[in-house]
C-alpha cells in the first residue's frame, strides 16, 4: 500500500505525526512565521476557487527568492525528492560546487529537517527500533544499519541489502561486498575506516530496487547518518544511490565520475560493485572514479597507477 492510498483519518494522520517525531522532524506541518496570537485564531474553510493564503504567502517567498518550483513529472521514478535541473559537472581541477540542497530539497519535507543536537549514530539506530514503517519490514531477517567509523572521512551509500547482508544484519558481506572491500584496500584503506550504509536498511523482496514510498520512508535516517559522519566524501555505488541522493531520474551514465556539493560534502557516483561482476570491463572507469576519490583524500596513488 502507498502512502497515496492511506486513508486521511484522525488516527493515520496521527500515526505519520509519530513517524516524523521518530525522524526529529518537527514543524513543518505548520505555519513557522505565524505569531504566537495567530494560534489562538480558529481555522476558517476556505471557499472553493480560492487559494490557500498560506500557500501563496509560500509561493510569494519563493518568488521573491527566485526558487523555481520543480516541474511535474511523468513516469516511474524510486527518487525522493527529485531534482529535474541536475547536469553534468564541467571539467575543472577543483570540484565544481552544485547546491543540491536549494536545488533539489527547498520545496520538500528535507526543507524543514532539523538537525539533531548531539546527534550520534547509536541515537539514530535507538530511533529506528524494530522499524516496521514500511513493508520492508515483513520479510526481513535483520535491519542493516551500516558498519564503519563514525569519525570516516569517506561513505560509500550501496541501494539495499541483499541475502547475505539481510542475514548478517552488516552492509556489503556478499559477493558483491568482497569486490567493494578489494576496492577499498586498492585504495590504501580498510573497511573500519570507511563507513558503509544504504538507501533502504531492509531487504527489497528478491533484491528489487526499493520503490519510492519506502526509500522516503527510510532514506531520513541515511541522511541523519551523513550528518553525523560528515565526511569529506560520499561515493554513491550504482543508480538508486545516487539518483535518490542527487534527486534525478537521470541514468548513472550521465553524471558518473563528476563531482557535486552535497550539504558540504563531495559526492561522486560511480557503478556499484554488483554491476562490475557482470561487467568486469567496467573496472577501469571505477578505478579512475576511485583515484579522482583518493586525490580529495590526500591518499597516494600506487606507483603502477601513478605512472599510468
Amino acid at each position: 500500500m502507498t502512502r497515496e492510498a492511506v486513508p486521511p483519518n484522525e488516527e493515520n494522520l496521527a500515526a505519520w505525526l509519530q513517524y516524523f517525531d521518530d525522524l526529529r522532524i518537527r514543524g513543518f506541518y505548520r505555519n513557522r512565521g505565524a505569531v504566537a496570537a495567530h494560534t489562538q485564531v480558529a481555522a476558517t474553510p476556505i471557499p472553493i476557487g480560492e487559494e490557500n493564503p498560506e500557500l501563496s504567502e509560500l509561493k510569494a517567498q519563493m518568488a521573491k527568492a527566485k526558487v523555481p518550483l520543480p516541474p511535474a513529472t511523468t513516469g516511474s521514478y524510486s527518487g525522493f525528492p527529485l531534482n529535474p535541473n541536475l547536469t553534468a559537472a564541467s571539467s575543472t581541477v577543483l570540484p565544481p560546487k552544485f547546491d543540491i540542497v536549494s536545488i533539489g530539497r527547498d520545496v520538500s519535507l528535507f526543507a524543514e529537517l532539523e538537525k539533531v543536537h548531539g546527534d550520534t549514530l547509536a541515537r539514530i539506530r535507538a530511533d529506528i527500533g524494530d522499524c516496521t514503517r514500511c513493508r520492508l519490514c515483513e520479510q526481513r531477517n535483520k535491519i542493516v544499519f551500516g558498519s564503519g567509523s563514525e569519525k570516516a572521512d569517506l561513505v560509500f551509500v550501496g541501494e539495499g541489502p541483499g541475502r547475505d547482508e539481510d542475514l548478517q544484519g552488516l552492509p556489503f558481506v556478499g559477493r558483491a561486498g568482497k569486490l567493494l572491500t578489494q576496492m577499498i584496500e586498492a585504495m590504501g584503506l580498510t573497511r573500519d575506516k570507511v563507513y558503509i550504509a544504504n538507501v533502504v536498511k531492509c531487504r527489497p523482496p528478491q533484491n528489487r530496487p526499493p520503490e519510492k514510498d519506502e526509500v522516503a520512508t527510510c532514506i531520513p535516517f541515511l541522511l541523519r547518518q551523513l550528518e553525523v559522519i560528515h565526511p569529506k566524501v560520499i561515493v554513491c555505488l550504482g543508480n538508486i544511490a545516487a539518483q535518490n541522493l542527487l534527486g534525478t531520474m537521470k541514468s548513472i551514465s550521465h553524471f558518473r565520475g563528476q563531482w557535486f556539493d552535497f550539504r558540504g560534502m563531495q559526492l561522486l557516483a560511480t557503478y556499484h560493485p554488483a554491476y562490475l561482476l557482470r561487467n568486469p570491463a567496467a573496472k577501469g572507469d571505477v578505478w579512475k572514479d576511485l583515484q579522482k576519490v583518493m586525490a580529495v583524500l590526500g591518499l597516494k596513488l600506487p606507483k603502477s597507477a601513478a605512472k599510468a
